[in-house]
C-alpha cells in the first residue's frame, strides 16, 4: 500500500481536468487554457502547481524533450473513490448505506442511472460468487446445492456494507 492519500485543491483539480482531456500538455499550454491572455506571472504561478502536484504523484513530467509535458498519473475514476471513500468515512462511520440510501431516494437518478447500478451490482455479486467455489468442479446434484445456497446467501445478507480500507 502506497502512502496515504492527499487531497487535491481546486487548482490543482483544474489542471488534472485539462490533462485527462487532452493526456499531455505543455506548461505553456495549460497556462493558455486556465489564464488566457496570461503573461510571465501566471506561467510561474502553474509551473510551481505543476511541481507541487508531480511531488505528490498527481502527474508525471516527461523530460525526454526540450519542452517538458505533463500527464496525469491520478485518474478520473481513482480521484471519484479517494473522495467517496472519505466522504463515507467522515460522515457515515464508513458504512455505504447512507450514501447509497440517500443517492437512490434523492430523486435525481435516472431510468438509465438505476438500470446501470443494479447492472454493476449483479456483476459485483456474480463476481463475488464466481471467486468462492469453482461449481464445474463439483457433480450436477453438489452444483445445485451450491446455487441454491449462495441464492439464499445473497438473499439473506443484510447490514450495512463497508468500503475497504486503502
Amino acid at each position: 500500500m502506497g502512502r496515504p492519500a492527499r487531497d487535491i485543491t481546486e487548482s490543482e483539480l483544474a489542471v488534472l481536468r485539462i490533462l485527462w482531456d487532452r493526456g499531455m500538455a505543455t506548461i505553456r499550454h495549460l497556462t493558455d487554457v486556465l489564464y488566457p491572455g496570461g503573461g510571465a506571472a501566471q506561467y510561474a504561478t502553474v509551473q510551481k502547481l505543476l511541481d507541487r502536484m508531480e511531488a505528490k504523484e498527481f502527474v508525471r513530467r516527461d523530460r525526454s524533450l526540450f519542452v517538458h509535458r505533463f500527464a496525469p498519473v491520478l485518474d478520473r475514476d481513482q480521484l471519484i473513490g479517494r473522495r467517496l471513500r472519505s466522504l463515507v468515512e467522515t460522515l457515515c462511520d464508513g458504512s455505504l448505506t447512507p450514501l447509497l440510501t440517500h443517492l437512490a431516494r434523492a430523486g435525481d437518478l435516472t431510468d438509465e442511472d438505476r438500470q446501470a447500478l443494479r447492472a454493476i451490482i449483479e456483476e459485483s455479486e456474480r463476481d463475488d460468487l464466481s471467486q468462492e467455489i469453482a461449481p464445474e468442479s463439483l457433480d450436477a446434484r453438489k452444483q445445485d446445492a451450491l446455487v441454491t445456497a449462495r441464492q439464499s446467501q445473497s438473499q439473506s445478507r443484510t447490514g450495512p456494507r463497508r468500503l475497504p480500507r486503502s
